[in-house]
């Protein structure tokens, strides 16, 4: 396996501690990368006061309207902002599944990391409102994200 320490190495989202060791859990190489677009997603921007332009804006379209129009420019801003948060992630491709009776879109974003050019995605919903009361039978579930016994997110693999 390449060595990818120049990926670099950071905290383990959500942050979790060793049991044996008792110091924080860390990740490196393609898995730091993809823990670090997660974070760049989630956090909103102007949330952290020491950096308020690290993160995006995808929370404010929570409510938005699910056109072909608000759709690519929901696209475009998550493209957007990977590719200018993200200096190790180059090549982003980001396509969006609405799911009506979820009241969710799924999108999906596929990238590359530049320094070792190892194709890489993340797939997380995005949840538009709590979604339609349909009869019974006809609200499919959506997959978990989150491992229940560890409580961190479940990303697909590469693909």
């Amino acid at each position: 396996m390449a060595d990818n320490r120049f990926l670099g190495t950071g905290m383990k989202f959500p942050p979790q501690i060793d049991p044996a060791t008792g110091r924080f859990i860390t990740v490196s190489g393609n898995k730091a990368v993809k823990e670090s677009l997660y974070l760049i997603l989630m956090t909103q921007t102007t949330e952290r006061l020491v950096r308020p332009s690290f993160g995006s804006e995808i929370m404010s379209y929570t409510f938005m309207d699910t056109g072909t129009t608000m759709m690519s420019i929901f696209r475009r801003n998550i493209t957007e902002t990977i590719l200018t948060q993200e200096p190790r992630i180059s090549d982003v491709d980001v396509s969006m599944e609405y799911r009506e009776n979820q009241g969710a879109i799924i999108i999906s974003i596929n990238y590359l990391v530049a320094a070792t050019n190892s194709r890489d995605n993340l797939v997380f919903p995005f949840y538009l409102d709590r979604g339609q009361n349909l009869d019974e039978g006809e609200n499919e579930e959506l997959e978990p994200y989150y491992d229940d016994e560890t409580d961190e997110p479940m990303m697909e693999e590469e693909v």
